[in-house]
């Protein structure tokens, strides 16, 4: 008696599932196979490449923020001791001198605004 099945118009036989081992060329297939190893050397170096420069830029970033921090704790230490920066007051100069610049503008544009609301 015959174990093949119908399904779906075709005859199936029971066995092996899947494709069929096809006769592959075995050089194509130790080319494709150093190809690709190929490949993943190049990804992992740019991986690398990638990778080292990430690090030096945080590095760069880490240093800057020490230099920062540093002169930060400099000026602490000077007005403990009473006496202010010259840095920090340009710093005190120039908001004082944005925020006069600021409210002169308000006032100007309020002024603007006056007129034209009185213009009944």
């Amino acid at each position: 008696m015959d174990d093949s099945k119908v399904v779906g118009g075709k005859v199936k036989k029971p066995g092996k599932r899947g494709r069929k081992p096809a006769k592959i060329d075995l050089k194509a297939k130790l080319e494709r196979s150093r190809q690709s190893a190929r490949e993943c050397r190049a990804r992992k170096k740019l991986r690398y490449q990638y990778l080292e420069e990430l690090v030096s830029s945080r590095e760069r970033a880490i240093c800057a923020l020490r230099e920062e921090l540093e002169m930060y704790k400099q000026w602490c230490m000077a007005m403990d001791q009473g006496k202010i920066p010259s840095e920090i007051k340009a710093l005190l100069t120039g908001e004082e001198q944005s925020k006069t610049q600021q409210n002169s503008s308000r006032l100007v544009k309020a002024g603007k605004t006056d007129t034209n609301s009185s213009s009944w």
